[in-house]
């Protein structure tokens, strides 16, 4: 497909969800940066993305975002369209047994206060995970000890050609910090936790959100964790001992607080966090001969 001709555009499907032609892609991520996408598209519902998917031209690439808390998009945008799922498929609902139901588009950390507040265990962990669920479905997420692959029963996803599916966690194909379904839109999942005390979960909770706010710098423009943890080792440990803790790099840097945590310090480029991060990299295989590895997705023309 040659993207000079933007000929598709005049062709996309009705649609009831709204359609933003060239819409910059900055304030849909934590970071504050990125170009622009030939359209974004906030779908009313999964009927409406499902009728939007069987229609669109399969030569156009598709992308999907939560509320991009672990995305870098390159300052020259995306080609195609940018599907983000807004507040309809934000639901979390308890099914009984200890089970919940979460769309894709439910923050994690609602995920575990629903969870709590209804007296299901197991879920306290993503207090501690930036972003949604379709982001913890793509990426295993979790921390402290816990995994998206722990509690998972099945997803709930729309295939490129608009066909609804639903993937088993035996399916999932769930790794550090990965899984398999490539090319798949997840609209919700559910989960089995452990019935217990609401109160006693409430106090899990809460401590694992203190320990977040002393250890992390949730409050800037940040993306979580930049690096996955090599073998043996935190990433953080690695960023920190090549000397990267809190230097800048233009308008980016490592946290001083937590040294895996790249910050936006006001007018960084996509270009500066990037780079700082690929300095890094090639600052710890030289002093440390530890090659780090990206978590933090980066997508888009340079």
């Amino acid at each position: 497909m040659s993207h000079d001709s933007h000929a598709w555009i005049a062709e996309l499907p009705p649609v009831r969800g709204k359609m933003m032609y060239r819409a910059d892609l900055a304030p849909f991520t934590w970071f504050r940066v990125g170009g622009p996408a030939d359209m974004v598209f906030l779908p009313e519902d999964a009927a409406d993305l499902c009728e939007f998917l069987k229609n669109l031209d399969p030569g156009i690439p598709v992308l999907t975002i939560g509320v991009g808390s672990n995305l870098l998009v390159r300052d020259g945008g995306i080609d195609g369209v940018v599907i983000r799922l807004g507040r309809n498929f934000a639901d979390v609902t308890p099914r009984g047994e200890g089970r919940i139901e979460a769309g894709a588009a439910a923050l994690d950390a609602n995920v575990a206060k629903v969870a709590a507040q209804n007296g299901i265990a197991g879920l306290e962990f993503y207090r501690g995970v930036p972003g949604t669920i379709g982001g913890a479905l793509t990426m295993n997420a979790g921390c402290y000890g816990a995994e998206t692959k722990d509690i998972l029963i099945e997803a709930y996803a729309i295939t490129r050609s608009g066909e609804r599916i639903t993937i088993s966690n035996a399916d999932m194909g769930f790794r550090y910090r990965h899984s398999e379904p490539e090319g798949v839109i997840y609209t919700g999942a559910l989960f089995q936790g452990t019935p217990d005390d609401a109160a006693a979960v409430t106090e899990r909770m809460e401590a694992i959100t203190a320990r977040r706010e002393q250890t992390q710098p949730i409050r800037e423009k940040t993306g979580g964790s930049t690096f996955k943890n090599p073998e043996g080792k935190s990433a953080w440990q690695c960023v920190d001992e090549a000397g990267w803790r809190g230097k800048l790099f233009g308008a980016a840097k490592f946290s001083e607080l937590h040294a895996n945590f790249m910050i936006n310090t006001g007018d960084a480029t996509a270009a500066e966090l990037e780079g700082l991060g690929e300095a890094v990299r090639a600052d710890v295989m030289t002093k440390l001969g530890i090659d780090l590895h990206w978590e933090i997705k980066r997508l888009g023309k340079a």
